[in-house]
């Protein structure tokens, strides 16, 4: 997804972790750590870049990259980011690759706990990591982290429904655009993304639903803007795959 501009966040780290605060549209140059790395948004909305795809972080969900992905961040609305390092003996507990888990309301408030502004001991603070890493083993990956593509054609669609997530082509009227077959596309689609085309749609829409509901915009602009005619529909697919509807979220946010 494309970044817009560059804004400087006001920011409190230590060796463990760290805040954010980021305005909206604030971006993070691309960088690298030894380190995996947890981030959380407290409030507001983050997008996580990596060579292996963008995962979209609302306030119920917590983003992990492991150590040595180069990635960058991106706000959308007012952004309360927080990040948590972990030691390797703990990081390789979670996964090896970038991914998006539910955050319990227990792992919310550890997270908290790690970022917030009381000091804990070396030993309290290992404590707390260990339980929020059990959480995340506990918890399911969320369809909220969009693979990128390899193949040229299908980078040629995702181009094409990142800018407009609302196209309602068919593969076979996007196979046409890119040359490619709609049963060619379908194959490709399960072996290289492991979803389908619908779902992989649905996750597009979805996740710039979650960016434009940070900025300000209403459920029903929203609906429209992603694809969704009727915005009972979006509603019914969003709720399926953040777990709360849009107008709580934006509530929430």
């Amino acid at each position: 997804m494309p970044v817009i501009r560059q804004a400087e966040p006001t920011s409190r780290i230590w060796p463990s972790g760290g805040v954010h605060l980021w305005p909206p549209g604030g971006t993070s140059e691309a960088a690298a750590h030894d380190r995996g790395h947890l981030v959380y948004a407290a409030r507001g909305v983050l997008s996580v870049h990596t060579e292996r795809g963008t995962s979209i972080v609302p306030a119920n969900r917590v983003a992990w990259t492991p150590a040595g992905f180069v990635h960058r961040h991106r706000a959308h609305g007012h952004t309360d980011m927080r990040i948590v390092f972990l030691p390797s003996a703990s990081a390789r507990l979670v996964s090896g690759r970038p991914a998006v888990f539910t955050a319990s309301p227990l792992a919310r408030e550890v997270l908290l706990a790690l970022t917030g502004p009381r000091e804990y001991d070396r030993a309290a603070s290992a404590r707390l990591r260990r339980v929020l890493v059990d959480e995340l083993r506990e918890a399911p990956e969320q369809p909220l982290h969009l693979p990128e593509p390899r193949d040229d054609r299908l980078r040629a669609i995702a181009r094409q429904l990142y800018a407009d997530p609302g196209d309602p082509a068919s593969l076979a009227e996007l196979g046409q655009r890119v040359g490619a077959s709609a049963r060619t596309l379908s194959r490709l689609f399960r072996d290289e993304l492991g979803m389908t085309f619908p779902a992989w749609r649905t996750q597009v829409r979805i996740g710039h639903a979650l960016i434009l509901l940070a900025d300000g915009h209403d459920t029903a602009s929203t609906a429209r803007a992603c694809g969704w005619a009727n915005p009972s529909h979006f509603i019914a697919a969003f709720t399926a795959v953040v777990g709360t509807t849009p107008g709580r979220h934006r509530a929430n946010g």
